[in-house]
């Protein structure tokens, strides 16, 4: 393949990462990586200017003749077909509501209107990327879930993301799924953590890194910490089994505490006989860059046709 070369985005809370990614070897190519930081609240066309800047630089760094096209893994709610933001109620990329961010990405980097452009929800990017290279490549299903800001959370069986049907929930995900006396989301993510123990003690903390700092001499912390890999296991075991998934890989910020609170997690699933295999991503960040690359494979590009719109 002449054309072995694709740039890989993905689209974080506050920040975009692109490199140029080899599809045939699936190797990220580790001088192309470029990370800039994104003001989520600015104007659209500041925002696609950092886009187009960051892409434009992995461009540079590769023969432009080896250049496939660009794959994004992008939060939603967005149009994946077409390339629009319906990005609302988020409070991150509400100014590209409406836009299409592949017409404007297009001229950004003032490339034809028929270059390949391709999109997909960032945490299927992520999940696609682990079933390739990661931890899940020797299984045939597999569940990926980012522990962050959000719930983030997606079905593959056999490198694909599943995202209708009776074995996984509408959408392929489950953020938005009830739990206790709201939605999953809630529960299982930062903001569940600051609320909790700022509910208990009277404290702000900043965050999950903050909390587990603290967790080897804070009761409270650990304690917390314990209570969501309870409440993890108990939310996610359905899911695991009604899919029949070989294993689950963990990623996101909240992993990094993983310690703190897998064990009891991990305890949970086998608790509910749930026999899936537990691993967390040694790949990370690299996963989404790799699932979103991937799109400029043709056979996958084709496969994909039919989950894109429910993403």
């Amino acid at each position: 393949m002449d054309q072995n070369l694709a740039i890989g985005a993905d689209i974080g809370g506050s920040h975009i990462s692109c490199a140029a990614v080899d599809i045939v070897s699936l190797r990220i190519i580790r001088e192309t990586l470029v990370e800039k930081d994104v003001n989520n609240k600015a104007p659209a066309d500041e925002i696609i200017s950092v886009w187009g800047n960051a892409l434009s630089e992995s461009i540079s760094k590769i023969p432009r003749e080896k250049l496939r096209g660009i794959g994004f893994g992008m939060p939603g709610p967005f149009d994946y077909v077409k390339g629009i933001s319906y990005i609302k109620g988020v409070d991150k990329y509400e100014n590209l509501y409406g836009c299409n961010v592949k017409e404007e990405i297009s001229k950004a980097l003032n490339v034809a209107a028929d270059f390949p452009i391709r999109f997909m929800n960032d945490v299927s990017s992520f999940a696609v990327g682990e079933a390739l290279v990661g931890k899940a490549a020797s299984y045939n299903r597999s569940m990926a879930v980012t522990l962050g800001t959000g719930l983030g959370s997606a079905f593959i069986k056999n490198r694909i993301p599943v995202v209708d049907g009776p074995e996984v929930p509408k959408l392929g995900c489950v953020y938005h799924l009830p739990y206790k006396d709201n939605i999953a989301d809630d529960y299982f993510s930062t903001r569940w953590f600051v609320r909790s123990y700022n509910t208990l003690t009277g404290k702000e903390i900043e965050g999950v890194k903050e909390l587990s700092e603290m967790a080897p001499t804070d009761q409270i912390a650990m304690n917390l910490f314990q209570e969501f890999g309870y409440n993890l296991g108990t939310f996610l075991t359905p899911f695991l089994v009604t899919f029949k998934a070989d294993i689950i890989v963990i990623g996101g910020n909240i992993s990094n505490s993983y310690n703190f609170f897998g064990p009891r997690f991990e305890k949970r699933l086998k608790q509910e006989a749930c026999e899936c295999r537990v691993a967390l991503s040694d790949l990370k960040e690299d996963a989404a860059l790799i699932g979103a690359a991937f799109l400029m494979d043709d056979r996958f590009w084709l496969d994909i046709q039919h989950a894109l719109p429910l993403m």
